[in-house]
């Protein structure tokens, strides 16, 4: 197995692609061969340049690309020596984006200023774009004009593809590099930010998710479907998540032992099905129990709260005691029924400010 001084993952700008952390390893091997694995889905522009430099200034920085790499992550590697790529991997370069927040409501003055923004941020952006081509091209040995129009596709590349444009030197097929796998996780974030999903095999799911959506399945048609014509097993599934149903995750994670895997699909029979129905039946009855204890709970408290707030109230109506006690041989007078009462009056008071 090939041992690399950089493993660089995960989000361009992060802790495990951080462009300090890159800088100091380049440091302690001054002059000698740098090894650099990359597997990023991108992130900052801003320090994947710098890490561009970096291996620039240095000179002598091997690249090689596993997974599904994109964006930022491209740009990194541009001031590389060599750049490699598994054949398994993906690459995507595309139009560099700035996050952007939308009011709700603006009044004209305000939407001048919007378009002003708006406006300086579009030329920002296309001169970072620009300068991404600038780099891309000089790797690729080509017009800036044509990388400009592959960024505006923003399509995935297989390995040949990367190589046959210039952004990789050769294409690899080591056994220790494994094939880029998409989780609807991933898939999902990708969504999220515009980016194409790849054509790559989506990640098995676990055998719990595989029980939720076949019971998903079933409880959306009603009835068991017949197969259809089979999906494309390349694009990724839908998630399936149960946080909302912590008491029927529950119920199907106990199923899942009883449930029986056969080409793809869970199979359970009357008896399992039962079962599941029986403990939702008994989780729902028992919600309901403790549904009703915390309502009659809370009156109860209202009514107490009530009660005091009345108490009070004709207390307040009660004239004051505005005498004061004598002492007879050092000890205090007994107390008399006007002290009780303001006794009393003080502790509903200190209760209703609890309250």
């Amino acid at each position: 197995m090939k041992n690399y001084h950089l493993h660089l993952r995960g989000f361009v700008g992060g802790y495990d692609f951080d462009s300090r952390h890159v800088q100091n390893v380049l440091d302690a091997n001054k002059g000698k061969r740098v090894d650099v694995l990359i597997d990023s889905l991108g992130g900052s522009v801003a320090t994947a340049l710098t890490i561009a430099s970096a291996f620039r200034n240095h000179g002598d920085v091997h690249v090689h690309f596993v997974g599904m790499n994109a964006s930022a992550a491209t740009i990194a590697s541009m001031g590389a020596k060599e750049i490699t790529m598994d054949a398994s991997a993906m690459y995507l370069v595309h139009k560099c984006s700035a996050e952007f927040f939308q009011w709700a409501s603006l009044n004209a003055d305000q939407l001048a200023e919007q378009i002003k923004d708006l406006s300086q941020l579009k030329t920002d952006l296309e001169k970072i774009d620009v300068n991404v081509a600038s780099l891309y091209a000089n790797r690729c040995g080509k017009k800036k004009e044509e990388l400009l129009d592959l960024m505006k596709v923003g399509g995935w590349l297989n390995a040949e593809e990367a190589k046959s444009w210039g952004f990789v030197d050769a294409v690899t097929n080591d056994d220790e590099d494994e094939a880029p796998v998409l989780t609807d996780a991933v898939a999902s974030a990708m969504a999220a930010v515009g980016m194409p999903i790849p054509n790559v095999p989506v990640q098995a799911s676990s055998q719990f998710q595989k029980l939720l959506a076949a019971l998903t399945d079933f409880f959306k048609s009603g009835k068991r479907k017949e197969p259809e014509a089979k999906a494309d097993a390349n694009q990724p599934k839908p998630t399936i998540t149960m946080k909302k149903f912590p008491l029927l995750a529950a119920v199907l994670l106990m199923a899942e032992a009883a449930a029986e895997l056969k080409d793809g699909k869970f199979e359970m029979n009357e008896e399992q099905l039962g079962q599941i129905e029986a403990a939702l039946k008994a989780a729902a009855d028992k919600e309901t129990q403790l549904t009703a204890s915390h309502n009659e709970a809370i009156q109860a408290k209202d009514q107490e709260i009530q009660t005091l707030k009345a108490q009070i109230e004709e207390l307040n109506k009660q004239p004051g005691d505005s005498t004061t006690h004598p002492v007879n041989d050092g000890k205090v007078q007994e107390s008399t029924p006007m002290d009780d009462f303001c006794a009393r009056l003080n502790a509903a008071q200190k209760l209703y400010d609890l309250v």
